[in-house]
């Protein structure tokens, strides 16, 4: 399973869901994926770290349209909890910025697109004051259709960019091909535009390609995305503690299992055994480095890391993984209906199915209760958590387009980045009342002609800050925020957190199998001495040459994390 396919399907769901957690989107796995490729031009290429920074950031404006329930805590996403009133909703954007101009936009699209001039087009439209014409992609094989256009010469208005698309020589093109946004956003010229105003600078950080300020982001919870998910109502049935250590989870998991009743403990565990041995984060290339004693050190030399394949091994080895797992399908299909049939009690996958299993199940299923382990340390104690990058999808506008244009997409992406609570996130995340969706009990529910016409379109210009909103199942979106808080007090970012690097290309493919090796070890059929193998021809086929190269961009441009 690559990263793109695994972390692809719970993006998607996100974006197709009647219930928008704007943090959810850029989640992604930690797995070992390809961000980087450009040319080898130097330690500049899509890198412009603190020191540098600060003067091409947007002035961060705290909003203070809409209070949430929840606020913000440890790198969390803000939570509502409360109904939704329609008659309470506040307004954000006062006054149309758009000029009446048209801005074409490609954007990745799961699902079949909605036909042109369709009634929630034509809303936000005319909410906004700008025609935006969609130039929708299959997000199935969007990398394909992005190499093509950027390579031509004729490239839209603007680009949506997911961050597991820019694999090849697509960042080398995000900086030849897009704007410089700078003299629109940077410092206090982004208060004309409040909602973007009110985006966490990490985000913007996240959103420098090239030394200049280029994307428009979608906001991202830096909090791992990645939950071990437990059926909490067989855990309270049967009595299962849930476990705070490894040793603990191996008791429980021997307990748990009884292959002749078809029951398993768990799925493959991998993703969680790398959180809780503290092991540097696999979700871009970048992360996956830190400086430690004055020395950069890659995850994969590190002895947790060897640690944690080592304890999935043994779980794999006892029996207490779910036969699916074991053949190697564990992230490769879904997962729902066996868990909810009881086949196993626990899966680590993207934080967005919390609430997915829980609204899937609770017609059909009214005794199931899904619910979110917090990650534990090895040995008992506090965990050691890698901070993931605070925005992973952007919006860029054509380099060659005017400043009418680029304004009027300023106009879009104010509105779309309005806060959970007003009258734009409404239109932009559920449409026309009575059209696209009704309110019941407080809970908006799309219509059919919602489902088609509502999809991922505007959402992907700009978000705001990282939210979580369920008003159909609010103890969901409380656990959810929760846990985000009391993980991320043990987050920690390593050393190129939220900073956009382009690696040199002659060494893009050197981690590669890395991934593979990780689930033949665990299942058993490579051991732990051929990834200590894989290591050492790692670094004489380039990974020391490569450490070089990023000690050098530290040396050059320092480190964003705070």
């Amino acid at each position: 399973m690559t990263p793109n396919a695994a972390s692809g399907p719970s993006r998607r769901n996100f974006l197709a869901s009647t219930a928008a957690v704007t943090a959810a989107v850029a989640g992604g796995v930690p797995l070992l994926s390809a961000c980087g490729g450009g040319s080898d031009g130097g330690s500049r290429d899509g890198t412009t770290s603190g020191k540098d920074a600060k003067e091409l950031l947007p002035a961060y404006v705290a909003g203070n349209v809409v209070t949430p329930d929840i606020p913000s805590k440890n790198g969390s996403a803000v939570g509502f909890t409360s109904k939704l009133d329609l008659a309470d909703l506040k307004t954000s954007v006062p006054k149309e910025l758009g000029k009446g101009g048209k801005v074409t936009v490609m954007s990745p699209f799961w699902g079949s697109p909605p036909k042109d001039g369709n009634a929630y087009y034509k809303a936000m439209n005319d909410l906004i004051g700008v025609d935006v014409v969609w130039q929708n992609q299959d997000g199935n094989t969007y990398d394909q259709k992005l190499g093509a256009v950027l390579a031509s010469s004729e490239v839209p208005d603007v680009v949506v960019v997911p961050g597991w698309n820019m694999t090849g020589k697509i960042p080398s093109a995000i900086i030849g091909k897009f704007a410089d946004l700078g003299p629109y956003l940077s410092g206090d010229a982004v208060k004309e535009y409040p909602n973007l105003a009110a985006i966490p600078t990490d985000a913007w950080q996240r959103s420098i390609f090239g030394g200049k300020l280029r994307g428009l982001p979608m906001p991202a919870s830096y909090v791992t995305g990645i939950v071990p998910l437990y059926r909490q109502d067989i855990f309270e049935k049967e009595g299962y503690e849930v476990p705070r250590s490894c040793d603990e989870f191996m008791t429980f998991a021997k307990e748990a299992t009884n292959a002749k009743a078809k029951r398993w403990a768990c799925l493959d565990m991998k993703w969680t055994a790398f959180n809780a041995f503290g092991v540097l984060s696999g979700n871009e290339k970048s992360l996956g480095w830190n400086e430690a004693d004055g020395k950069l050190v890659h995850r994969i030399e590190t002895e947790e890391y060897l640690e944690a394949l080592e304890w999935t091994r043994k779980l794999f080895a006892a029996g207490v993984v779910h036969p699916d797992a074991r053949l190697g399908k564990s992230n490769a299909a879904d997962p729902g209906p066996k868990f909810a049939a009881g086949e196993f009690l626990v899966y680590n996958q993207d934080f967005s199915q919390w609430w997915s299993r829980t609204a899937e199940q609770a017609v059909q299923n009214p005794e199931f209760k899904i619910w979110g382990m917090d990650i534990w340390g090895h040995d008992g104690g506090a965990p050691t958590l890698w901070a993931q990058n605070p925005a992973g999808i952007f919006a860029f506008v054509n380099k060659d387009a005017s400043e009418s244009v680029i304004r009027d997409v300023l106009a879009v992406a104010n509105v779309t980045a309005a806060p959970y609570g007003t009258k734009e996130y409404m239109a932009t995340n559920y449409g026309v009342e009575g059209t696209h969706y009704t309110v019941e009990d407080g809970v908006p529910t799309k219509t059919e002609q919602g489902n088609i016409d509502v999809m991922n379109a505007y959402v992907m210009i700009a978000s705001p800050a990282p939210t979580i909103a369920h008003p159909d199942f609010p103890e969901v979106a409380r656990g959810q925020v929760e846990w985000q808080q009391r993980m991320g007090a043990h987050t920690k970012k390593s050393t190129f957190y939220g900073m956009q690097i382009v690696e040199p290309a002659r060494w893009t493919n050197l981690s590669n199998d890395f991934e593979q090796l990780e689930d033949d070890v665990v299942r058993g059929r490579k051991k732990i001495g051929d990834m200590q193998q894989a290591v050492s021809d790692w670094r004489s086929k380039g990974g020391d040459k490569l450490r070089d190269w990023y000690k050098k961009l530290l040396d050059e441009n320092g480190t964003a994390a705070g």
